[in-house]
């Protein structure tokens, strides 16, 4: 793929670079590893002045950026310009608590006296350079929440973008050094994906994390592997959408639409499998369909527009032949289901009910506008159901029962459950899944001592 502004909502290249030879990517290893050794005895309170200082910068960079986060994936304006703001406030979340975070513990007096010890503390120390591989998804957010954390703690970055959000990935290393960071706390390195491989082999990099697809997570996790290097792999979703009798029917299908539609479908948390008590499931569905049918869909520069276009011509395809696969083997369309006529890459939102185990859709991730309905007959089914998939992410909720909130919370299998609202990603939880949607975590306190080398200090007396 080469490295371009492609605007998907008419397909026109806006702007191509020149992918960076060996010896540019070399220079900046050799400074990445330079820099850190510097960088990693500054203070809390410069690398919190500096990061507050991008914070700032993106505030009042949140027009531009989000029209360039637009123009090169198709965000809805609206959505662009959110995006800016939740990373600014990411930025000062750690900038104001990175220091607590990785204070120095002290374990319990018992234990180390029964260690022989006089005193033992466990320190949190920086790593080294980390690679970051990163979607065009959330061009801005999936970026920050991992550089602001491992800045925090004295890591420096390297970022592989995707290929098709230059412009973003060029803008956040120009953010960093604009706020003060050293040139080399964080780079963008403009290659391709064959690149990835000898940049994680090579010495100088101490770790990498990946957002992303599931055959991208596995070759990063190999190489990691063969290497012995921590990663940290935030892939693929297919949460579900669980509604029960109490739940507020008229809100949960209102939330529904925009967790399905957020970001054009196009989110690993979006809700994507909605599996619906039979006693409320054609009210839900009746609800659900209107909300879906009412959606602006148009050019993501104006500001009234819900859904926008896929972000690339091979997404909307792959989208297309899951609904395609779906309605060969029996599914019924509710609304959408087709690709409209003109240009861009877009996609109708659409809601697909008699889905089976057979079906591609029911077994993938479906990247787009389309929900999947399905009706339970209790609570032990809802569960079944929103197990049976190789995912694990988040998921979702919908009962005023606290023995049901308590059932859901222990035996869905995923990285978070939401109850009576939608997934979303926030600084101070943590973030990530559980089987084939990777591992570790990402955001709170636990995603800021992933990238440490976690040290014990023992004195004896």
């Amino acid at each position: 793929m080469p490295i371009a502004t492609v605007n998907p909502a008419n397909g026109e290249t806006l702007k191509t670079y020149e992918p960076m030879g060996e010896e540019e990517v070399e220079r900046r290893l050799r400074l990445a590893q330079a820099t850190f050794r510097t960088y990693r005895t500054t203070v809390f309170a410069d690398r919190a002045r500096w990061l507050s200082k991008a914070a700032d910068l993106l505030d009042e960079d949140r027009q531009e950026i989000g029209r360039v986060m637009t123009v090169e994936m198709g965000k809805p304006i609206k959505q662009s310009r959110a995006e800016a703001a939740k990373c600014a406030k990411a930025m000062r979340w750690y900038a104001e608590r990175a220091e607590r975070l990785l204070a120095d513990e002290e374990p319990a007096e018992t234990d180390v006296r029964d260690s022989g010890a006089s005193r033992v503390r466990v320190r949190y120390r920086p790593l080294g350079p980390v690679l970051a591989v990163m979607p065009w998804n959330f061009p801005l957010w999936q970026v920050v929440r991992f550089a602001a954390p491992a800045l925090m703690a004295g890591n420096v970055g390297l970022l592989k973008h995707a290929s098709s959000v230059p412009q973003t990935a060029l803008y956040l290393e120009d953010l960093f050094h604009r706020a003060g960071f050293a040139e080399g706390c964080f780079q963008t390195l403009l290659v391709g994906s064959a690149a990835v491989d000898g940049i994680l082999r090579d010495e100088r990099v101490m770790a990498a994390t990946l957002t992303g697809s599931e055959p991208a997570g596995r070759a990063v996790a190999t190489t990691a592997g063969e290497m012995i290097k921590k990663t940290v792999l935030e892939l693929g979703g297919s949460d579900p959408y669980i509604v029960m009798p109490s739940a507020d029917l008229d809100r949960a299908a209102e939330v529904a639409v925009t967790a399905r539609v957020q970001n054009t479908g196009q989110s690993c948390i979006a809700a994507k499998r909605f599996i619906v008590h039979t006693d409320v499931h054609d009210a839900f569905a009746e609800r659900f369909v209107e909300g879906m049918e009412a959606l602006k869909v148009g050019d993501p520069l104006q500001e009234d527009t819900e859904v926008g276009p896929l972000a690339s011509e091979q997404g909307r395809t792959d989208l297309e032949e899951l609904v395609d696969d779906a309605k060969r083997s029996g599914a019924e369309v509710l609304c959408g289901g087709a690709r409209p006529d003109g240009p861009g890459w877009y996609y109708p939102p659409t809601v697909l009910t008699g889905v089976t185990r057979q079906m591609r859709v029911h077994r993938e991730e479906a990247f787009g506008p389309v929900a999947t309905l399905y009706r339970a007959g209790d609570l032990d089914e809802a569960l079944l159901i929103a197990n049976d998939t190789p995912f694990g992410l988040s998921s979702n909720v919908w009962t005023r029962d606290t023995d049901e909130v308590e059932r859901f919370a222990e035996d869905l299998e995923a990285g978070a459950v939401y109850v009576n609202g939608m997934t979303a990603s926030h600084p101070a939880f943590p973030f990530g899944g559980v089987k084939r949607s990777g591992y570790g975590r990402e955001l709170s306190g636990h995603g800021i001592r992933e990238f440490c080398n976690i040290t014990t200090v023992w004195q004896g007396a």
